[in-house]
């Protein structure tokens, strides 16, 4: 069970969530404004409501979870979102963070290989506001081609390797943000494409996320 309703307690816990991300080095006041608006607690068990606004991460199911708002600031802070940009998100997961990008005003298009978690967010009343939010249930290692190319590129799961399909989607002088790494621990990435072909890779913090795994799974 889900709880929709926003009270003042739930407003205050975000401003206090907003001004801890702050303190840990998030600078972006669009990325911290669209925390401060969305009811983090709408897209977890009400069993969670009292603690939703804590700095972690927790579980939705099918072994995923939602993630640390800190992690979702982070990635979306290095994405450099600007209104109207076509983004493909890998991982849809709980559809947190492809809400925040949407409440930046981006146009956001994501993909779920897990169909139990796909087919929730297809019966989630509140994203529905977010008319430019585009679900896909798929394989995040192939992205979307038919849709490419991408202004910015977000997975938000470990990936062993850089997929070079993601890559290949970019648009020239686009970013794609991943983090990198096998075990417990992975380091955040963000690649730039060059018009020459070439790629710059800029290497940043070191973060935990589950595994980005191929496929799809029913």
């Amino acid at each position: 069970m889900r709880t929709f309703e926003d009270t003042y307690r739930h407003k205050g816990l975000r401003r206090q969530l907003v001004e801890v991300i702050r303190h840990k080095g998030i600078t972006d006041e669009r990325v911290l404004h669209a925390i401060l608006h969305l009811p983090r607690h709408f897209f977890m068990d009400s069993a969670f409501d009292k603690i939703a606004y804590e700095d972690r991460a927790f579980p939705i199911g099918e072994d995923q979870t939602i993630s640390q708002p800190y992690t979702v600031a982070y990635q979306t802070q290095l994405l450099e979102i600007r209104p109207f940009e076509k983004i493909l998100e890998i991982g849809t997961g709980s559809a947190y963070q492809a809400c925040i990008l949407a409440e930046m005003g981006a146009q956001v298009y994501t993909i779920e290989r897990q169909k139990k978690l796909f087919e929730v967010n297809k019966q989630f009343t509140y994203i529905k506001k977010y008319a430019g939010i585009k679900f896909f249930y798929g394989d995040g290692y192939e992205g979307l081609p038919t849709y490419a190319p991408f202004d910015k590129v977000i997975v938000t799961a470990a990936a062993p390797f850089i997929p070079p399909k993601l890559v290949d989607q970019l648009k020239p002088g686009g970013r794609m943000v991943i983090p990198v790494g096998e075990g417990s621990v992975q380091q955040m990435v963000r690649l730039t494409p060059r018009a020459d072909g070439t790629v710059i890779e800029e290497t940043f913090d070191n973060f935990s996320f589950v595994p980005l795994l191929g496929g799809k799974n029913n």
